[in-house]
């Protein structure tokens, strides 16, 4: 086998590790997001907060959101039980949403 043969060889097989170590780091676990799940995420972060604030009864309060996996969840405070079931109610409305986690606190 001659020498550049050898070499092209090597730099292929290089180039799988290197494919298969790559795509392996971009895998999603149950407690980590890949990059495709956390963009996802992002996109759906920022529906849920638009869908909050296009809320008469919510654009005043203090919501966080964060989403994890298409699972929303809300914390922060609002003024009464019934602003929290709405915010509730208008995130599980958002196309994507599985699942909504109320951590919010009635001030």
């Amino acid at each position: 086998m001659d020498k550049t043969n050898l070499i092209k060889r090597f730099f292929a097989v290089l180039f799988l590790v290197g494919l298969i170590a790559g795509s392996l780091g971009c895998a999603g676990t149950s407690k980590r997001e890949s990059t495709g799940e956390y963009v996802d995420s992002s996109v759906l972060t920022s529906k849920v907060k638009a869908a909050i604030f296009n809320d008469p009864m919510l654009k005043v309060l203090q919501i966080n959101v964060e989403t994890f996996k298409d699972v929303v969840q809300l914390s922060g405070f609002v003024d009464s039980p019934e602003a929290a079931a709405r915010a509730v109610e208008v995130a599980r409305s958002v196309e994507g949403v599985k699942a909504v986690k109320n951590n919010m606190s009635v001030k």
